[in-house]
């Protein structure tokens, strides 16, 4: 999932660097923790580097009261300022203020906070305040947002606002997730007949990214599950999550899933309308030889149809020497070989030979 992962923190950059996603559009040939690190040093040289103003202003609402210090923050400074402010404050006393001010303000103001001053601000907020905050975030689609905050909170807060939000927002804020860790817990949370609607929200509303993203970030178990809902999905629905996974290149975050899946449901999944079509299958050999995911590819490939089987073979087949040598050596490391025999038959006389004099093929334990 690391293209996904990669989309999620360029955005959350541009966000938080306030710029278009397309301005920062060569973050995308960098992995994922790279960008990660990237936006974690842009919010130092943001944050640490604040006009000796902001601490002349914090150090002035400590000497007024929360109701009067918040009173300014709204009136005198607005949501950006406020929160710029609020970042130079003790916890406990921008937790005091924040008690103090209107649901909106605060919402709006939460966006301009230092990230790294979430946490110890969180846990000092009332839990009926931080449901509200919540709230009015996800009315706001602030969905970058409520992906900086959801990991710090607590499971009880949790639980009240997730029948408070829709399934959309369930997905796109966990898309944006800073902290994935925490995501399991929240899946758990939410129950079984939830993710399932979420699932089936993801389906209906061209979601699919979203919901991948999600897939590759909690544990193996729910990661299961998540497959296993995705293909109960009617085959009209379901269908685009192949078309989107060919078109935006995420093989790497969807064939990990169908490797989760039963017999019958793989099978669901290679009768697939997309999955018949050339350039559909064409594509998705080289997107396995770069990620080495030839162990999750070649179960559904066993129960493709036989036409659809021969589009891979002969694909496969185009492959270099190099290639070719690296995915049998997988295959021997993996034992695949009642898998991929099938699939060398169908190529053609001279592909045969070629595959069959590679040093890996040769070093086969007879």
């Amino acid at each position: 999932m690391d293209k996904l992962r990669g989309r999620a923190e360029t955005l959350k950059t541009a966000r938080l660097l306030g710029v278009e996603p397309d301005a920062l559009a060569f973050l995308g040939a960098l992995p994922a923790d790279d960008v990660r690190r990237f936006r974690t040093e842009c919010v130092a040289a943001l944050y640490d580097r604040a006009p000796e103003m902001l601490d002349r202003i914090a150090s002035a609402t400590k000497l007024v009261p929360a109701g009067v210090a918040a009173a300014i923050s709204q009136k005198a400074l607005g949501p950006r300022l406020a929160a710029a402010v609020a970042g130079r404050l003790e916890p406990a006393r921008a937790a005091d203020i924040i008690e103090k001010l209107p649901v909106s303000f605060t919402a709006e103001s939460c966006g301009h906070l230092d990230p790294r001053r979430i946490s110890g601000i969180v846990d000092r907020l009332d839990e009926n305040l931080l449901v509200r905050i919540s709230v009015a975030l996800a009315e706001r689609e602030d969905h970058v947002t409520m992906g900086r905050f959801v990991g710090h909170l607590r499971d009880s807060a949790l639980r009240r606002i997730l029948p408070q939000v829709s399934d959309a927002v369930v997905l796109r804020t966990g898309f944006f997730v800073d902290i994935p860790e925490r995501l399991g817990q929240i899946v758990e949370l939410m129950g079984e007949e939830r993710l399932a609607a979420v699932i089936a929200t993801a389906a209906r509303e061209g979601l699919w990214p979203e919901a991948l993203a999600v897939a590759g970030m909690v544990t193996g178990q729910q990661r299961g599950r998540i497959a296993a809902l995705a293909a109960a999905q009617p085959a009209e629905l379901l269908d685009p999550l192949v078309v989107t996974v060919a078109g935006q290149g995420l093989w790497e975050s969807l064939l990990p899933l169908v490797a989760l899946l039963g017999e019958e449901e793989l099978r669901v999944v290679a009768g697939l309308p997309a999955l018949r079509d050339a350039d559909v299958l064409g594509g998705v050999v080289p997107a396995v030889v770069a990620t080495g995911l030839w162990g999750e590819f070649l179960p559904l490939v066993e129960v493709l149809p036989e036409e659809s089987r021969r589009v891979v073979a002969s694909r496969a087949a185009a492959l270099s020497d190099a290639e070719l040598d690296a995915l049998v050596r997988e295959v021997g490391k993996r034992d695949l070989w009642d898998l991929v025999l099938p699939l060398v038959e169908l190529m053609s006389d001279e592909a045969k030979v070629r595959i069959f004099a590679l040093p890996a093929f040769e070093e086969r334990p007879s």
